[in-house]
C-alpha cells in the first residue's frame, strides 16, 4: 500500500504531457508540373513514354482530369497551385500583365504580383526548407533555394541573365560546378527538349544535397512541343519522354539520399491542349470601329482585347465608357453566325464566379480549334495550326490537365473522377501537416493515408 501511495504521489506531480503534433505524412514533398500535362499521359492503357508516372498513377492515386482556372494559361495556373486561390484572388490574372500604353513583353515574373499567402510561407513559418526550379512567378520569393523562371526581353543580350541574377545567391554557380556545366541558352533554352532534363538534374541534386521538405520544379517543353506541333505529334512524344525521365531522376536521387520513403510526389499540371485550326484578331473589329489604333501601342484606343491564346479579355482605357462597351457588344451582336459560332461571350458576372480577371468587361472563349491574337490590322480570320490553350477550363475535355500523387502519404489504386487546381495546395499542407487553409480549394478525399 505504502508503495503504491509513493507512486500516485509521484504520477500527480509529473506535468500533464501536451497533445503530440500531429506527425506529417510525408517528410519531402515534390511537386512537378509538367506544362500541358493531360491525363492520357498516365491513364491505364496509355501509349505516351511516361513509365515513371503511369506507374506512380497505377500504384498510387490520380485523376481522370483537373479543372484549371480561367484562362487556362501557365502563370495564373501555377499561382493557383501554390495558393489555392482563383486568379482574381491571388492577383496574377494572366501570363502578361495587361499594359494600357502597350505590351512590352512583360510577364507575371514577381513574386511580388502574389496577393495571398502560399505555400513557400507557410512551409518556412513551420520551420522547413523550401526550393524551386523554374517554378512561374517566383522572381524575388521568400524560397531558401530557388532558380527562378525568368529571362530578358532583348534578344541580343544573355536571355538567361536575370535568371541567374535573380537564383539564390550561389546557388547557380554551385548547380554549374556539382550538376550541370556552365548553363546557357544552348542547353536551358526553352525550346529545347533537354531543358527538361537539366530541371531534373537541379532538381534532384537539391533533393539529394539539401532535403528541402517542400521542392517544386517546372517542366516546360511538353507545352512547346504542343504548341508547335499539336497535341499528337512525334516532338510532343519526345517532350513527354523528357518530362518523365526528369520526374524518375528526382524519384532516384531521393532513394539515393534514403528519403524515398518518407517522399510524397505530387505530378500535375497547368491545362491540357486543343489543336487548332483557325485565329481569330478581334482588334481588328474594333479598329474598323474607332475603338482601336493599328500603332503598337494601341493607339487612340478606347477598348481593346487582351489575348491568352484560346481567350481574349475586353479592357477598356476608361472603365465608365458606356458608349465604348455598347459599341464592342454591338460589334459583337452583328457579327455574321459563321464567325459568331467560333467563341462564346463570357459576361461578367461569368467571370466573377470562374474568379477570373476582375478588370476585364467580358471576355471570348474560342471553341474547339479556336485561338485569339492581338493584331489590329489584316484579315481577322486566319487559319492557323499548331495547339493552344487558355479556352474556358470546362468547356471541353481537352483543356483539363492531369494530378498524380504517389509515396508516403497516399493510398494506393484511388482514382478522382474530377478535382480542381484550387485544391493541390491543401493536399501538399497536409502531407508536410504544416498549417495553410487555401481561399478557394478543398482537397479530394480518399487519396491520402489516415494513419501517419
Amino acid at each position: 500500500m505504502k508503495a503504491a501511495r509513493l507512486l500516485t504521489t509521484i504520477v500527480a506531480l509529473v506535468p500533464t504531457a501536451a497533445p503530440l503534433a500531429a506527425q506529417p505524412r510525408a517528410d519531402h514533398v515534390v511537386l512537378v508540373s509538367v506544362d500541358g500535362l493531360r491525363p492520357d499521359f498516365y491513364l491505364p492503357g496509355s501509349s505516351w513514354p511516361a513509365p515513371n508516372m503511369q506507374q506512380m498513377a497505377r500504384d498510387g492515386a490520380h485523376a481522370e482530369g483537373v479543372r484549371g482556372v480561367f484562362p487556362t494559361v501557365t502563370y495564373p495556373s501555377h499561382t493557383t497551385i501554390v495558393t489555392g486561390a482563383l486568379p482574381a484572388r491571388h492577383g496574377v490574372y494572366y501570363n502578361r500583365p495587361f499594359e494600357p500604353e502597350g505590351q512590352t513583353g512583360e510577364w507575371y515574373w514577381f513574386e511580388s504580383s502574389i496577393q495571398v499567402d502560399t505555400l513557400w510561407d507557410a512551409v518556412r513559418a513551420a520551420g522547413k526548407q523550401t526550393a524551386a526550379i523554374s517554378w512561374p512567378v517566383t522572381v524575388g520569393a521568400p524560397i531558401d533555394r530557388f532558380v527562378p523562371e525568368t529571362y530578358s526581353l532583348d534578344p541580343n543580350s544573355d536571355r538567361l541573365a536575370p535568371m541567374r541574377e535573380g537564383t539564390t545567391p550561389g546557388l547557380w554557380q554551385e548547380l554549374e560546378r556539382e550538376t550541370t556545366g556552365r548553363l546557357s541558352l544552348r542547353n536551358y533554352g526553352a525550346a529545347h527538349i533537354t531543358r527538361d532534363d537539366t530541371t531534373g538534374v537541379m532538381a534532384a541534386y537539391i533533393l539529394e544535397t539539401h532535403r528541402p521538405a517542400l521542392i517544386a520544379l517546372h517542366l516546360i517543353t511538353t507545352d512547346s512541343a504542343q504548341h508547335a506541333h499539336g497535341r499528337e505529334s512525334d516532338r510532343a512524344r519526345r517532350a513527354v519522354a523528357a518530362a518523365d525521365r526528369a520526374i524518375g531522376a528526382v524519384r532516384d536521387a531521393a532513394a539515393r539520399a534514403g528519403i524515398l520513403d518518407r517522399t510524397a510526389f505530387v505530378v500535375t499540371g497547368d491545362h491540357g491542349f486543343v489543336d487548332l485550326h483557325t485565329q481569330l484578331m478581334p482588334n481588328v473589329w474594333l479598329a474598323e470601329a474607332g475603338l482601336h489604333g493599328t500603332e503598337p501601342d494601341r493607339g487612340e484606343w478606347r477598348a481593346t482585347f487582351h489575348p491568352t491564346g484560346g481567350a481574349t479579355f475586353l479592357h477598356l482605357r476608361d472603365e465608365a465608357d458606356a458608349e465604348a462597351m455598347s459599341a464592342v457588344r454591338g460589334i459583337l451582336a452583328d457579327l455574321p453566325e459563321t464567325v459568331r459560332r467560333l467563341f462564346r461571350v463570357v459576361e461578367r458576372d461569368a467571370l466573377d464566379q470562374a474568379g477570373a480577371a476582375p478588370e476585364a468587361r467580358l471576355a471570348l472563349a474560342g471553341n474547339l480549334g479556336i485561338s485569339f491574337g492581338s493584331d489590329a490590322s489584316g484579315d481577322a480570320i486566319r487559319p492557323t495550326d499548331g495547339g493552344a490553350h487558355g479556352h474556358f477550363p470546362t468547356d471541353f475535355p481537352e483543356i483539363l490537365t492531369g494530378f498524380v500523387g504517389w509515396g508516403s502519404g497516399f493510398e494506393q489504386g484511388r482514382t478522382v473522377h474530377r478535382m480542381g487546381l484550387t485544391d493541390i495546395a491543401d493536399l501538399i499542407a497536409m502531407l508536410l501537416e504544416v498549417e495553410f487553409e487555401s481561399p478557394d480549394g478543398a482537397p479530394p478525399l480518399g487519396v491520402l493515408t489516415t494513419d501517419n
